[in-house]
């Protein structure tokens, strides 16, 4: 790690402490050129596997993607910003867990309907009429009924 002090490229760690919920590590270093103490934090890199759409074609997971379609399922719903950021959360951790480079985005539809039926049930619905693709009204009543049953 570099100085940003005097720019020298030797630096002896001082201190290291977890951080960000055990996320981080916080390291105090001090230059062995110029003796000026300053302060680093590492991260993992979370890599996230590949999407394996319907028609096989592989893309990287967009985390964007997904959070624009959470945001469109919970519009005007009484869920805060701070509730949709856990779910994106618990989301990816869900995905990471199943441990695999490639997870077809049926699995992942399915991880989504799990965390919104948890959530809010309108914003559930919402996400599978668009996710199961319905066609009239009939597939809505069934899926409410689907859902009914499941809260019983």
């Amino acid at each position: 790690m570099h100085c940003p002090f005097c720019n020298a490229a030797d630096s002896k760690v001082i201190d290291s402490r977890l951080a960000a919920e055990g996320c981080q590590i916080r390291r105090r270093r001090e230059c062995i050129s110029c003796g000026e103490r300053f302060t680093t934090f590492e991260t993992y890199e979370v890599v996230m596997p590949r999407v394996i759409k319907s028609d096989g074609k592989s893309e990287p997971f967009d985390e964007a993607k997904m959070r624009r379609s959470l945001m469109h399922a919970l519009q005007k719903r009484p869920v805060t910003q701070e509730q949709i950021e856990t779910v994106l959360s618990d989301i990816q951790l869900q995905i990471r867990r199943l441990g695999e480079r490639d997870v077809k985005s049926r699995t992942i539809g399915e991880i989504v309907m799990q965390a919104l039926f948890a959530l809010d049930h309108v914003a559930y619905v919402r996400f599978a009429s668009v996710y199961q693709d319905f066609q009239d009204v009939e597939a809505f009543r069934r899926q409410i009924e689907q859902m009914q049953q499941r809260e019983h």
